[in-house]
């Protein structure tokens, strides 16, 4: 109209703005249609009828019996069963317990399903032979574990006797090296073909073995020699020295030493010493080398007074 005069709105604010812009209001995306497709419709015909023509396996059968039998166990009799109206007209109440005892039943026994084929007695027969077999079985399991433990135990036995076996070679050894030692050092040396009764039964073993060790290489000398007497002789006897005589197997004389009749005579003095354990051998040598030359085999020191000051022990485990 004309003359009349407008009144013009306030211009908004730039926070106004913001406020309007976070109110705005977005329209909901197009919803599909409300109605299913005939491919649609065909397909949840065909599931459905896979669905009630499959057949059920054996463990969902069974599944669905213990729910029923469950679902059954857990509701109560309804008032118009006619097993409730009977036992109501004896003045049973819905929640009551069965029979005149008030600490009587108040629920049904529950239901144990026999499924196999077996008697009533037949699991009482089972757990008895399980129980049996349970019982073979730790004994069998502590028989084994007393086996392992007596192999184990044997073993260790058998390292140790060797080991002694090996302490006591050495110690022989050692007796045997500061015996000629102090022979030499008074001046009367012990002589190198002596008779081996004479040599002390401490270490006589280990003389005997070398007398053992030298028949061998004797006899083994003979049998080479008797070979090499079958050689034609090309000079005459009478300018052959001894060495050729030796060679050709004519004179074997030489070769035979007043030790072999050692071995062949009896050694009851050696026999009894052999005759004791490894350890006790063992500590008879070690008790000679130190009464006799202050000596410890385990220190492996030769101490300079009889007491073996600073010496911890005779064995081994003493000097652990």
């Amino acid at each position: 109209m004309a003359g009349a005069k407008c009144d013009r709105l306030p211009p908004m604010s730039q926070s106004d703005e913001e406020d309007d812009y976070m109110n705005m209001v977005f329209e909901d995306a197009p919803k599909g249609p409300k109605h299913e497709t005939s491919l649609q419709r065909a397909a949840r015909k065909r599931k459905e009828g896979e669905t009630r023509a499959r057949q059920k396996t054996k463990a969902e059968k069974e599944a669905d019996a213990e729910a029923a039998r469950e679902e059954a166990l857990a509701t109560a009799l309804p008032e118009t069963n006619k097993g409730f109206k009977m036992m109501a007209k004896f003045g049973f109440k819905q929640g009551d317990t069965l029979g005149k005892s008030v600490d009587a039943r108040k629920t049904p026994i529950a239901v144990d399903v026999k499924a196999d084929k077996g008697g009533i007695g037949l699991e009482s027969e089972k757990k008895r032979k399980f129980r049996e077999q349970w019982e073979e079985a730790e004994r069998l399991a502590k028989r084994t574990k007393e086996e392992e433990g007596d192999y184990l135990e044997m073993r260790r036995q058998e390292q140790k006797e060797k080991k002694a076996e090996r302490d006591l070679d050495s110690a022989q050894r050692t007796a045997e090296r500061l015996s000629e030692k102090e022979a030499d050092e008074k001046g009367t040396p012990e002589p190198g073909e002596k008779p081996l009764t004479d040599i002390n039964v401490l270490w006589r073993s280990r003389a005997r073995k070398r007398v053992e060790i030298q028949q061998d290489k004797q006899q083994r000398r003979e049998l080479n020699n008797s070979l090499a007497s079958r050689l034609p002789i090309l000079a005459d006897e009478g300018d052959v020295d001894n060495d050729t005589k030796v060679a050709l197997g004519q004179d074997l004389q030489p070769f035979y030493t007043t030790l072999e009749g050692d071995l062949e005579a009896d050694d009851p003095e050696l026999a009894e010493f052999e005759a004791l354990p490894v350890a006790e051998r063992l500590e008879k040598v070690l008790l000679y080398l130190r009464d006799k030359f202050q000596y410890c085999l385990y220190c492996g020191y030769q101490y300079p007074d009889r007491e073996l000051e600073g010496c911890p022990g005779v064995t081994e485990e003493e000097h652990e």
